[in-house]
């Protein structure tokens, strides 16, 4: 069973989840971390990030393992690495790939069928999980957006509102897995609202839906 929190980058899925997660008592599960360790295996073997062959290859050879806040690329811990600002760009690229998602998609049902999570990312209510009980799609302004991000990286805000624009463009036009909120998902905008009260807000709709107590 899968509570599905999708949205674009900034709206603070990551921070919420996981504390949702802690608060609920799930098992949070971070897709965009391992589209992260598909970019950082391009980048370090020389793949070509446009070559969907290559990268939809690639994809499917990978041993990508998510323990908790560890997360592990072919046995090595790549929990900082995949944050890097270029690694953070080259997942977007990667990601539009379909056999990339192909290769993401399977492994995340696999993870959510063996027990209860909270599953962050931009397709877990449309596509990982559309049966999902409960699916929240968070957004928030741009200008919002990118100045969390910029907090949690130490890059420039404008530089950062430039290429989340970029990554806006490509996450919302792709063929396969376009960004959007599922038909049946609850939108909350986290512009003014603090990460507590982002929680609680999907917290009670977990209780009043019986997924929680």
């Amino acid at each position: 069973m899968v509570i599905a929190i999708d949205g674009p980058a900034g709206a603070g899925k990551s921070t919420v989840s996981r504390a949702l997660a802690a608060r609920l008592g799930f098992t949070y599960l971070d897709s965009g971390a391992m589209y992260r360790c598909v970019a950082l295996a391009a980048i370090e073997r020389g793949a070509d990030l446009d070559d969907a062959t290559a990268v939809g290859e690639l994809a499917g050879s990978i041993a990508i393992e998510l323990d908790g806040e560890r997360i592990e690329l072919d046995g090595r811990d790549v929990g900082v690495a995949i944050r890097e600002p270029a690694v953070t760009e080259a997942s977007s690229r990667a990601s539009v790939h379909p056999a990339v998602r192909e290769a993401m998609v399977a492994e995340q049902r696999r993870l959510i069928a063996a027990g209860r999570y909270v599953a962050e990312g931009r397709d877990i209510g449309t596509v990982v999980s559309p049966d999902a009980p409960l699916k929240v799609f968070l957004t928030a302004s741009p200008q919002e957006r990118a100045r969390r991000r910029a907090e949690q990286t130490g890059e420039d805000a404008a530089a950062v509102l430039a290429a989340q624009r970029e990554r806006d463009a490509r996450d919302q036009t792709r063929e396969h897995s376009a960004l959007r909120p599922a038909a049946d998902a609850i939108e909350i905008d986290t512009t003014g609202l603090d990460q507590d009260e982002v929680v609680a807000r999907i917290a009670a709709l977990a209780r009043d839906r019986g997924l929680a107590r």
